[in-house]
């Protein structure tokens, strides 16, 4: 289960007081995530959740992510929204820890997507990069290209621990995407982050968009390549192309892309591939003691990267099929 820090009882009815939400009626833990202790919060005003804001979230990135939720949601993009206390403010302190109430969004992710869903997600993904071109905050990428040597030095010998020979694939990896990675693609709000999990449905239909705490700027065709590894392979690591052809024919519908820009995939999908794999790795690595969490396993992203490295063109992955 994905929470690092328990909340005091009488912290949480005091911190209750500072919103118009009513009284407590439960508080329970979520399993999913890595990054943030997450609650199921129900007052006499509904459904909520309350997120506690770990050392690995900056202080100074929250702005942006709560103001990018507000913003997204203003333009159309079903997003969950930060809740106001009375004071007007959406972030505040709790168990030590900077906190949030967000407003709850009905649906369940899908645990085996098919093409339907594949096709809806990439609509969805392309709505949530035109509406975000008028946000007016910015955030760097925290895991753009050049933070994955860092990240991968962090993990060091042990990486051999995972994998025999998966050093010297990362390494090698890591020159080809320095001297390949695409340069002056259309740029602007990515998820970075569209994993199953985030993503809801309702009676087959998508139903909203979550987590958008590794939101960022950066090329938007990225953020295409990091749905194709996410919701494109199927559970034996094996590349469904079908799926892939749906997914590129939804967010082609609402925002095409340009020929350079689907020339790079490949490339894009390798690079995607890499920074899920070193994350992971780290992951598996570095667990924190005493948290409730269970790491995922980096070798389902070494096997994507063995098939993106095989890819000659953006036809291997349907977008000529639609």
């Amino acid at each position: 289960m994905a929470v690092y820090t328990e909340i005091p009882d009488n912290e949480l009815v005091e911190y209750l007081k500072q919103y118009d939400i009513g009284e407590l009626h439960s508080l329970k833990g979520i399993a999913e995530g890595v990054e943030n202790s997450n609650y199921l919060l129900s007052t006499d005003n509904g459904m909520h959740i309350l997120t506690l804001y770990e050392k690995r979230v900056k202080k100074d990135d929250l702005p942006f992510f709560l103001g990018l939720k507000d913003h997204l949601a203003e333009n159309g993009v079903i997003c969950p929204r930060p809740i106001a206390m009375r004071d007007g403010r959406v972030l505040g302190e709790l168990a030590e820890r900077p906190s949030a109430i967000i407003s709850f969004l009905d649906g369940n992710s899908v645990k085996r997507p098919n093409p339907s869903h594949c096709e809806q997600v990439g609509q969805a993904l392309a709505q949530m990069h035109l509406a975000g071109a008028g946000f007016e905050l910015t955030r760097e990428n925290a895991l753009a290209p050049k933070d994955w040597e860092p990240l991968f030095e962090m993990s060091g010998r042990q990486t051999e621990t995972v994998a025999m020979g998966l050093s010297a694939m990362i390494r090698e990896e890591l020159a080809f995407l320095n001297d390949n990675w695409p340069a002056d693609l259309p740029s602007g709000v990515i998820h970075a982050d569209l994993f199953p999990d985030n993503v809801f449905f309702l009676k087959g239909e998508l139903s909203g968009l979550i987590d958008f705490y590794f939101a960022c700027n950066d090329l938007l065709a990225y953020d295409v390549a990091i749905c194709l590894n996410a919701w494109c392979f199927e559970a034996d690591n094996s590349f469904n192309v079908t799926k892939a052809a749906k997914l590129l024919r939804g967010y082609n519908s609402v925002r095409p892309l340009s020929d350079r820009e689907a020339d790079a995939l490949p490339v894009l999908c390798r690079g995607s591939a890499l920074r899920f794999l070193l994350t992971r790795l780290y992951d598996w690595l570095n667990v924190p003691v005493g948290a409730l969490v269970t790491p995922k396993d980096p070798s389902e992203y070494i096997e994507k990267l063995r098939f993106h490295r095989h890819v000659e063109s953006a036809s291997d992955y349907g977008i000529d099929l639609t």
